[in-house]
């Protein structure tokens, strides 16, 4: 049920409710998951599979896949219109940087 490539949503920790994939099993109760950060806001990291929920879709990567495979792979499944997720763009990008308190103090540095 949590093999590679598994979209599932986190239930536990900051990150709940977001939806992220499977990227690596390393044991019975341990996964690598991620969002990536910059579409659903969870990072690369290792999950316990008690604090994630599986759904139907997965997505064909190898194991320990970059962000942008499994980025690819969402769009084949069209993923972001069937879990209505807003596409990050690099314009986006720019532009939270740009309009954060944090971008204003660098650039006065």
């Amino acid at each position: 049920m949590f093999d590679v490539g598994r979209i599932c949503i986190k239930t536990a920790g900051r990150e709940a409710g977001c939806y992220c994939c499977i990227v690596k099993r390393i044991d019975d109760d341990f996964v690598v998951v991620t969002g990536p950060k910059e579409v659903t806001k969870v990072r690369r990291r290792r999950c316990n599979i008690r604090h994630l929920e599986p759904l139907e879709d997965k997505v064909n990567i190898k194991v320990d896949a970059t962000d942008n495979e499994v980025l690819r792979e969402y769009e084949r499944i069209n993923f972001f219109e069937k879990y209505k997720i807003k596409r990050i763009t690099q314009e986006d990008i720019i532009c939270l940087l740009y309009t954060s308190d944090a971008a204003d103090e660098l650039d006065g540095v």
